[in-house]
């Protein structure tokens, strides 16, 4: 049955009010085919779970060394503990007993079934707030046959959804799950492809015809671009991003979202350097100049959301 289709999930957010309109739950599956610099979700990119390890949050009492089969972990010189990623096997058994949260599983299988029953306890403030479900990652796309029975799940219970997509899909695949959802949040990175593989780790043309594809069927965009400074800021970049928006009939809304820094942490838990430790979030008049540059093709621009 198709309630049982199951999935890789990285987390379950409630009351989210970032992911679409009103108030939302938003599922994050787990997987991406995009390298973005600035990813404050590192461990949405690998399609397998990974361990995540907060040694500021270990108390030293050694639960997990003795739980581990594979003598990944062993005490270290603070106090603390190391883990050896490369005698890892994932098998969970350290954070089972890890009593202070210092050890996590970040992705697990889930089914619809399992992702719905989280869905269903906030339905009384979707219908109060014009909110829904929102599907993001990751890239919900590489999950295709997970995302489109939890896209029917929710419509057979008339959940309003939006899928939070990078675009780099098959346009088949695409075109498939906008027909089940009633939103795209969908992001544009850099106009420029080559620039666009340096920084994201694919280039663009299909990410471009993908919502080219989306506003002829009049699928309804909310378009998201996130700034960052010294990769997609540039005059040329932000003028040539706004015209394009501009030939998309079907958008609704968009949205300029300031880089931050909020997932630099994160890359230290999964044992991976950060490539912009030294980058800062745009300042409020560097958000309004983009804002001015998307403007000059008849766009109204939003800061945030």
């Amino acid at each position: 049955m198709e309630r049982d289709v199951r999935g890789i999930v990285f987390d379950l957010r409630k009351y989210s009010v970032h992911d679409g309109p009103g108030i939302r739950t938003t599922v994050f599956l787990k997987g991406c085919p995009l390298s973005c610099l600035w990813c404050h979700n590192p461990e949405s990119q690998s399609f397998w779970p990974e361990l995540l390890h907060r040694p500021s949050a270990c108390i030293g009492c050694g639960a997990c060394i003795a739980a581990c089969p594979e003598k990944a972990l062993a005490p270290s010189p603070d106090g603390g503990v190391v883990l050896d990623r490369k005698r890892c096997i994932l098998c969970g058994a350290c954070c089972r007993a890890c009593v202070a949260d210092a050890l996590e599983m970040a992705g697990k299988s889930l089914s619809v079934a399992e992702v719905m029953a989280t869905v269903r306890e906030d339905v009384l403030f979707y219908d109060q707030s014009g909110g829904g479900v929102t599907f993001s990652g990751g890239e919900p796309l590489s999950q295709p046959v997970f995302l489109a029975a939890l896209l029917r799940a929710c419509r057979g219970e008339e959940i309003s959804t939006a899928v939070d997509t990078s675009g780099y899909a098959p346009s088949e695949t695409l075109l498939a799950v906008a027909e089940l959802a009633d939103l795209f949040l969908y992001d544009l990175k850099h106009m420029d492809s080559r620039r666009h593989e340096e920084v994201a780790g694919v280039p663009n043309e299909l990410i471009l015809e993908n919502a080219r594809l989306l506003s002829e069927r009049n699928v309804p965009l909310w378009i998201r671009i996130p700034l960052i400074p010294g990769i997609n800021d540039d005059e040329k970049n932000l003028c040539d991003t706004g015209a394009f928006v501009a030939t998309l009939q079907s958008v609704r809304k968009v949205s300029l979202l300031p880089y931050h820094p909020s997932g630099r942490d994160k890359y230290r838990k999964i044992g991976r350097a950060y490539a912009l430790s030294s980058l800062t979030t745009p300042s409020s008049e560097e958000m309004e100049r983009a804002v001015e540059l998307l403007s000059r093709s008849g766009l109204s621009v939003m800061i945030g959301g």
